[in-house]
Formats: C-alpha cells, sequence, structure tokens
C-alpha cells in the first residue's frame, strides 16, 4: 500500500504560502508508516516546533491500473474520506531554501491520519463534495472539490503515468486554505458533506 499526496491543487492555499501555480500535479509520497487510522491520538513530533495541519479529501483506489484514460479514472476508485496531511512547516523551509526533497516534513510517522471510507456512491456530485477542519471547535479550514486545479480523474490519471496504482492505495487530493499550527492538546475535526468522520487529538 502507498499513500501518493497532490501538493499545491487549491489556488488560495498556494497564495497563502506564496508558492508557484504548479502547470502539472504536484506529488510526493508518504510510507505506510505515516498512516494513523481509528481517530487514534497523534504524537507532536519531537523534531518540530511549526507543526501544521492540511485537510484533504482522500480517494481509496480500488483497482489495478497503469496509464489510466481520464474517462476511465472514475472506475479505479470506489470510496472517499477525509485525511490530515501534517507538515513539520520548518523542516520544509529548510529544505526548500536548500532546494532539496521535502519528505522529512511530510512523510514521517504518524503523518497521515485518515477517516473511515464513505462509498462514492452515497454523494450525488463528487464534483461539489464540501469538507472541514476544526480545531478545539473552531472551524480552520474549508474546502470543495470544485475548487481544485486538478479534479479527481485527472489526479488519478497523472499518478498512474509514474506508479502503478493498486487496490487500497489512497491518494490525498490538496488541502484548502486555512493550514495553520497545532499544539499538544489540541482537538482536530474533520466533517465531510455534513458527517463527522475525523475526530482526534494531538499530544
Amino acid at each position: 500500500m502507498k499513500i501518493i499526496c497532490i501538493g499545491r491543487n487549491y489556488s488560495e492555499h498556494i497564495k497563502e504560502l506564496a508558492n508557484e501555480k504548479p502547470e502539472e500535479p504536484v506529488v510526493f509520497l508518504k510510507p505506510e508508516t505515516a498512516l494513523v487510522t481509528g481517530n487514534l491520538s497523534v504524537s507532536f513530533p519531537d523534531f518540530t516546533q511549526d507543526l501544521h495541519h492540511e485537510i484533504e479529501l482522500v480517494l481509496r483506489i480500488s483497482k489495478t491500473g497503469k496509464n489510466i484514460d481520464i474517462k476511465d479514472a472514475g472506475d479505479h476508485f470506489d470510496a472517499i474520506g477525509l485525511g490530515v496531511d501534517f507538515t513539520a512547516r520548518d523542516l520544509q523551509a529548510k529544505q526548500k531554501a536548500k532546494g532539496l526533497p521535502w519528505e522529512i516534513a511530510k512523510s514521517f510517522d504518524h503523518s497521515a491520519p485518515v477517516s473511515e471510507f464513505v462509498p462514492k456512491t452515497q454523494f450525488p456530485d463528487l464534483n461539489a463534495l464540501v469538507f472541514s477542519l476544526s480545531l478545539n471547535g473552531s472551524e480552520r479550514q474549508k474546502g470543495n472539490s470544485a475548487d481544485m486545479m486538478f479534479p479527481f480523474d485527472e489526479i488519478i490519471s497523472w499518478c498512474s503515468r509514474f506508479f502503478t496504482l493498486q487496490p487500497g492505495d489512497l491518494i490525498f487530493t490538496g488541502t484548502p486554505s486555512g493550514v495553520g499550527p497545532v499544539q499538544r492538546g489540541d482537538r482536530m475535526e474533520g466533517n465531510l458533506e455534513g458527517q463527522k468522520l475525523l475526530d482526534f487529538k494531538i499530544v
């Protein structure tokens, strides 16, 4: 199982981090050791002083595919959930300043809490999914899949050019604006179309 992540997929998030707008999807990977399920608590890592939350829609791959045509991409995922792409922003800034890869800031252990998955057939319009993240009861991020620069089918097709997609693989599809720091003791809640799927603490 692999976790594929898409960066810079919402224009407002690109602006808030002063990043360049990509012409193609920005892709990075997280290892299986990054995954946290069952709303278990997440430990604040000891190598960062600036841990940020990034809520994302997550696709669950259900069918093996390589070089998937966009028109067939919808056949390759069966469910959608929520995930948090935790980012050690201070480490990321140092790596980016040196022109180095920033996996140590994105792909560390327990950096990818993921909710239960909801069958995609339960959503009337996959191109208008509303999701949000609350921190200690206050909404911090709110997104809509309609605002993605690269929609689900394009993401799946693009990723399959480089990686064979297999059942159980997860694709994080990018975060909307509003990312920010978390602290030990914080409670995080994620909602998708009015359904609370994430509810965990930082310890």
